[in-house]
């Protein structure tokens, strides 16, 4: 079989799968206006290419965290990042060795014409941990000859569990307001009870910080809480109302998944600091594609080249020619011209599609560490070459035999 195969789940199957993901996921968004989210197939993977995979995403952990410890100690290279200006301030005031907290990240990587191709990390707040477990399990369930891959949320619960006394309070800090927020500390929430501890669903500005004691106001009675779980990015900090304690979160003083200092690395402009950083970044340099600053390449009438902001996310405003919207598309290439230190350029890969009953889909595979470990994979496919919130999320499984294929399957093409 191919490294990578599209396997449709039975027909049959798709209306019950569709209900599980939805509860046992926590996948409350499953529709985006008329386009279903929650995919009709599986990626199957090798064994040996689910290795590579993992491997790659531990050794990229590995320099990721390296170049942050380096960039805590460069306050004069933050501004080049593209971070707003409060949080160059509120960085610079976080001891050069960084706290000590629970790393979570999520490698996007793709696979291309002449192998695999990495977009970037998400090492701020990474989503998807429900879908990326419970998909990949009731789709081995589903195909025979597979096996389910690890749960990113599990993996996090245990680390916690090694850093604190049993039924520990932990505050998992969200943006209350947003239901695809919400989803992910909810279903966090339930591996940590697994786990023996207490979480607490709260607000950014529900933490109150005195000296070394850290209370929730969540309930309303102010509870202290033991460790934290930033699912907020740390651009938004700043935006808080005044007198919230937001600095704290990049250097919280208690255990915490991840402190805001991820944002060093979460930037995209990343790559245009790793001449005089001194960190080896094999990894990162073999498998992403040519980065630069978009004043320094002819990006505007060389279509290979792509834009990215700096501090985007779920691929919104990524200007790819033909795959992006046309007026956002047209709109991030004005804000690259007006604000290029915002703004980064990358050499467009070409993908290699996966077959489907309903034409060929662009695949993006999210792989997550924690603590540097491999911890699971989560998949989206798209008609388009951009990955973004118009994907389907779909389950990833290994193939322990030569084929895979669920019973009632209708194969295309």
């Amino acid at each position: 079989m191919s490294d990578l195969t599209a396997v449709p789940l039975p027909a049959a199957a798709y209306a019950a799968y569709r209900r599980q993901v939805i509860f046992a996921a926590c996948k409350w968004d499953p529709q985006l206006g008329d386009t279903r989210l929650i995919g009709e197939h599986a990626l199957v993977l090798t064994s040996d290419t689910a290795g590579q995979l993992n491997a790659w995403a531990e050794q990229l952990s590995r320099e990721t965290l390296a170049m942050e410890r380096a960039l805590l100690q460069r306050p004069e290279l933050h501004a080049r990042l593209g971070l707003p200006r409060a949080v160059r301030r509120a960085l610079a005031q976080v001891p050069a060795s960084g706290p000590d907290a629970v790393r979570l990240m999520r490698f996007d990587l793709h696979p291309t014409a002449s192998g695999w191709a990495l977009s970037e990390v998400n090492s701020d707040v990474p989503g998807g941990l429900g879908e990326a477990a419970v998909m990949s399990q009731l789709a081995a369930d589903m195909i025979p000859g597979t096996r389910a891959l690890m749960d990113p949320a599990a993996a996090i619960a245990a680390a916690f569990a090694a850093r604190l006394p049993a039924d520990s309070c932990l505050a998992l800090v969200h943006a209350t307001a947003y239901a695809d927020d919400q989803q992910v500390m909810a279903y966090l929430a339930r591996a940590l009870v697994r786990h023996g501890l207490t979480p607490i669903l709260a607000a950014p500005d529900h933490l109150q910080w005195r000296g070394t004691q850290v209370t929730c106001v969540a309930s309303g009675a102010p509870v202290g809480v033991h460790g934290l779980v930033r699912f907020y990015p740390a651009e938004w900090l700043p935006a808080l109302a005044r007198g919230t304690s937001w600095r704290r979160y990049f250097n919280p003083g208690i255990a915490t998944c991840n402190p805001a200092t991820a944002l060093l690395t979460q930037s995209k402009r990343l790559p245009l600091l790793w001449p005089g950083l001194g960190v080896a970044t094999p990894t990162w340099e073999a498998l992403l594609p040519p980065t630069a600053a978009p004043q320094a390449v002819g990006w505007q009438r060389d279509p290979d080249w792509i834009l990215k902001p700096a501090l985007g996310r779920v691929g919104e405003g990524i200007a790819i020619a033909g795959a992006a919207p046309a007026a956002e598309w047209r709109a991030s290439r004005r804000w690259a011209r007006w604000r290029p230190g915002s703004w980064v350029a990358q050499r467009r890969f070409v993908s290699r599609c996966v077959a489907t009953p309903a034409g060929d889909r662009h695949v993006c595979l999210g792989v997550y560490t924690v603590d540097g470990r491999a911890a699971g994979m989560y998949g989206r496919l798209s008609p388009w070459p951009r990955i973004d919130a118009r994907a389907q999320d779909v389950p990833v499984v290994v193939a322990s035999a030569r084929t895979a294929s669920p019973k009632g399957a209708c194969h295309g093409q």
